[in-house]
């Protein structure tokens, strides 16, 4: 068997209100709730299992989506809709817009936990040949 990422624990001041944040944005499924977990499921198998802990014991992580153009299109729509932040860039020096790196679209905005969330629709470096 190849290795394979399962899933991976979010760090959430509210492990509710972060799984659908992320999951009402990318139409996504909340697919299970055990103990602290509340695990939003992603088309490759892996789970983003959200964790509410103490609001100073998070550590602001990156998270990167490869989307495909008509989920980055529905995701940007929600983006705008609720007003939440956005810029082109990982600094925060474009705001408002998106990128087009690589031939594709990209944008970085930030969940409610403070975490640094990125969509892009073609991967760094673009596709291969």
């Amino acid at each position: 068997m190849s290795v394979e990422l399962n899933h991976t624990i979010v760090h959430a001041r509210d492990n509710r209100e972060s799984a659908e944040f992320f999951a009402d944005l990318l139409n996504l499924e909340i697919t299970a709730e055990w103990g602290p977990f509340i695990a939003v499921g992603l088309g490759n198998g892996v789970t983003l299992d959200f964790a509410t802990v103490p609001a100073d014991s998070i550590t602001p992580q990156h998270y990167a989506f490869l989307v495909s153009e008509e989920e980055f299109e529905a995701a940007y729509a929600q983006i705008r809709e609720r007003g939440i932040e956005h810029y082109a860039d990982p600094h925060r020096k474009q705001p408002g817009t998106v990128n087009h790196n690589d031939g594709g679209r990209g944008v970085y905005f930030m969940d409610p936990a403070g975490h640094a969330m990125e969509l892009i629709t073609v991967p760094y470096g673009g596709w291969p040949s």
